[in-house]
Formats: C-alpha cells, sequence, structure tokens
C-alpha cells in the first residue's frame, strides 16, 4: 500500500485547511489518525472561523475541530507578522489569484514557519507552485497513506476511513493518488463517490455490472 508522501520531516508543522479538517473528520477515526503520525498538526483560526460557518448548514465540523483540540491532538494558531504580508498577497487580487481566507491562512502560515500546508483544492495548490514553489504541499490522502496510520489503522479500517472521506466529506484526490485509493477501497465502491474523476466512477460501475452478469 506504498504511496510517496511529503511528509517525510516528523519535525515538520503540518497545518491542516478546513477541507483536510472535514475529510479527516468524515473518515469516522479523525484522532486516531492524526495521532498516528509524528508531526505536530495545527489549524489557523480563520479556518476554524470558516467551519464555525458550517453551523448554519448543520455542519458539525466545528464542534469535532473542538474537540480534537480540547483532546489536544491538534492546536488553533494566528498568523505572525511575518505570515501577514504573504496571507494578503493571496486574498486581494482578481478571483482567478486569489483563494479564500482559510486557505490563504494556512499557506502563508506554512510558508513564513517552514511547515507543511495540507490542502486538497486544486487552485490552492496551483498557486502554491506558482507563487511558492519552496513550500511543501501535502493532501489529506497523503496523511492517510502515512505508513504510520496505515499501521495503526490496518488496511480494512484505512479502506472504510478512506471510503468514508470520499462519500461524506467529499474528499478530493489529486491525480497522482487515485490509483493508490482505488486500490485500496476497490473499484465498485470508487464508482459510488462523486468526489472522484467520472472516468473511475464509470469503470467501477461496468466492472460491477460485469461482475454480476457473470455472477448469473
Amino acid at each position: 500500500m506504498g504511496l510517496p508522501t511529503p511528509l517525510t520531516d516528523p519535525a515538520a508543522i503540518v497545518a491542516a485547511d478546513a477541507s483536510t479538517v472535514i475529510n479527516l473528520n468524515a473518515t469516522g477515526c479523525a484522532r486516531e489518525v492524526i495521532q498516528a503520525i509524528p508531526n505536530k498538526v495545527v489549524v489557523l483560526d480563520a479556518v476554524a472561523s470558516e467551519l464555525h460557518e458550517g453551523r448554519r448548514r448543520g455542519r458539525r465540523d466545528a464542534d469535532l475541530l473542538g474537540e480534537l483540540v480540547a483532546a489536544r491532538v491538534v492546536e488553533v494558531v494566528e498568523l505572525d507578522d511575518s505570515s501577514w504580508i504573504h496571507f494578503e498577497k493571496l486574498v486581494v487580487g482578481a478571483a482567478a489569484l486569489t483563494l479564500d481566507d482559510g486557505e490563504a491562512a494556512t499557506i502563508a502560515y506554512a510558508y513564513s514557519q517552514h511547515a507543511l500546508a495540507i490542502i486538497d483544492e486544486r487552485k490552492a495548490a496551483r498557486l502554491c507552485a506558482e507563487m511558492y514553489p519552496s513550500l511543501r504541499v501535502g493532501s489529506t490522502v497523503d496523511i492517510l497513506a502515512h505508513p504510520s496510520v496505515q499501521q495503526r489503522l490496518g488496511k480494512e479500517m484505512l479502506a472504510d476511513a478512506v471510503f468514508n472521506a470520499l462519500q461524506n466529506g467529499r474528499m478530493r484526490v489529486f491525480p497522482q493518488n487515485v490509483e493508490w485509493v482505488i486500490s485500496l477501497i476497490g473499484r465498485e465502491r470508487a464508482a459510488g463517490c462523486a468526489s472522484l474523476p467520472n472516468s473511475i466512477r464509470k469503470a467501477g460501475r461496468s466492472e460491477t455490472r460485469t461482475g454480476r452478469r457473470s455472477a448469473v
């Protein structure tokens, strides 16, 4: 179940965006996953505010984040003076070149603190590559694929966690990670995950129908 991961430095701080928190909560075992990796995990206060706004839509991610903070599994942090200039670069300007406050704060903090930014949106990843090429960037899948997480959860529980993140969190998967996800959860379950590429879901549905015909 190997997958190259940017989480190679156990001393590096990991800054998680809102989508990452939502995805990890959706796994049903966020605390176990975060505790499995050796890195300190932080969430920016702007991200926590975004999750708080989700309460209006009936989402519980702010409450679940609060539980992780209370358990000292995650720490909520603020931008310092060295981060603000990068934050402003990422929120002021044309829409194609700017991000929401949570993503911008996560990237600004990670860059100024030499931390690892965990983001799942392609636009944010693209802007990181263009504006901060030296910044280490990962995704929720990279956390779930960490060897320590795989060892702690085991293949079956990990597969369920990834499937839950896809189904309940609508976790985005970058192209280089798609095959790892499919090999873990199987094409039949992948067919029902709306956040996966349509070609993958079609292939899964076709494979499922073929299997059913063969069983008749």
